[in-house]
């Protein structure tokens, strides 16, 4: 993942969120193809593999995960 950066814009926040599967999708624009990196506890951010510039990020069991912190688990 290296030289992998930040967006160069503040751009619309595309956002999805699939119940089912509680997982939740965070898109910098509208989403597009991208390679994905799990970077650890539930996290991927997606990047353009040619630009290197991060597209957005997935993040896993959201849900589960805030009802556990706030202790409704």
């Amino acid at each position: 993942m290296a030289g992998v950066r930040a967006p160069r814009e503040h751009g619309k926040l595309d956002w999805e969120y699939d119940s089912g599967a509680d997982v939740l999708y965070l898109s910098l624009g509208s989403p597009r193809s991208a390679v994905g990196v799990d970077v650890g506890d539930g996290l991927i951010v997606r990047y353009d593999e040619a630009t290197g510039e991060i597209l957005g990020l997935t993040v896993m069991d959201l849900m589960s995960r805030v009802a556990q912190r706030l202790g409704a688990a």
